[in-house]
């Protein structure tokens, strides 16, 4: 494994960036491609590709490459992108540099698709692969059409479904929780008892580097999240865990919990801190995936990190 070539897409996102650091440890040669014209870590091979909904020669990025991660993307934003544009990044993109990696002879191509290509943002029951795909919005369509293109072609591919990655320099839903946590007030979310499946980014990391390598079965999606669904108030205890405090959770119904949220317009936000959405890990962990860290410890460490660090 040590030695290998990897060209990875999307290398400065946040799994992107932290995906760059774990190869290079694990010690793979990396090339990366994406957006910027300079490379995010000196000394990283780095081509610019512009915009992924355009036409891309990957041909001179594939040239000596052994395997291809492919983390970019056109991340999940509510409503405010046309679908038309969904497909053309998320399922043309993939499939086109999937294709190239074909034609290089590049033996295994691993893909970051979404737990959003298997379902909504809520679940009534433990998902799992068995479950047939239904994605409720067009980002989850495009990346489960991505994964569908796959399917089609004579290629050795992984498909990686990861649910809520957390981990330093997290944003948008995760960081809010964080932001709940870090506050010296009690808050009154401790009767939310929906349980929500996440991903250290570290397991993640895990994931991509067993995807990679033989030992896992091609040619299949696999679900990616930690062992073990949380409730929000399980969550934020183990934040505050990592801040030295208690849970300092009050037991507030869910009903009046859910009409404050009405009443202050913020209903959708409420129902994403709320409903659950649990997911089964088991296919990649019987197929000998092997996750580093466990959820409430990984949170702790996140929430003892200094405020600007993510």
């Amino acid at each position: 494994m040590s030695g290998k070539r990897v060209l990875l897409t999307g290398s400065r996102g946040f799994v992107g960036q932290h995906l760059v650091h774990d190869l290079i440890a694990r010690g793979y040669r990396l090339r990366t491609a994406g957006r910027s014209t300079v490379s995010a870590i000196p000394d990283v091979e780095h081509a610019a590709i512009g915009d992924l909904g355009a036409p891309v020669d990957w041909q001179p990025m594939l040239d000596g490459v052994d395997l291809v991660v492919h983390s970019a993307g056109l991340a999940h934003a509510d409503g405010a992108i046309p679908e038309e544009r969904y497909r053309a990044v998320n399922t043309d993109a993939t499939l086109a540099l999937a294709r190239a990696a074909r034609a290089a002879g590049v033996p295994r191509f691993v893909f970051l698709s979404s737990i959003r290509a298997q379902s909504g943002p809520v679940g009534d029951h433990l998902l799992s692969e068995a479950d047939a795909p239904s994605p409720t919005d067009a980002y989850g369509r495009s990346k489960l059409a991505a994964e569908q293109g796959l399917a089609e072609l004579d290629l050795d591919w992984v498909a990686l479904r990861p649910v809520l990655v957390y981990g330093p320099g997290v944003k948008a839903n995760m960081a809010a929780l964080l932001k709940l946590a870090r506050l010296p007030v009690p808050l009154p979310l401790g009767a939310l008892s929906a349980k929500r499946s996440l991903l250290a980014i570290e397991n993640l990391a895990e994931a991509v580097a067993f995807a990679l390598s033989e030992a896992c079965p091609a040619r299949r999606s696999y679900i990616v999240a930690d062992p073990g669904p949380l409730s929000v108030a399980e969550m934020l205890a183990a934040m505050r865990a990592g801040l030295a405090r208690g849970p300092g959770l009050i037991a507030v119904p869910p009903s009046l919990l859910a009409l404050a949220a009405q009443l202050s317009g913020r209903s959708a936000a409420y129902e994403r801190l709320a409903k659950g959405l649990a997911a089964s890990p088991g296919a990649l962990l019987s197929a000998g995936w092997r996750p580093p860290a466990e959820t409430k410890a990984a949170l702790a460490r996140l929430a003892a990190r200094p405020t600007g660090a993510g």
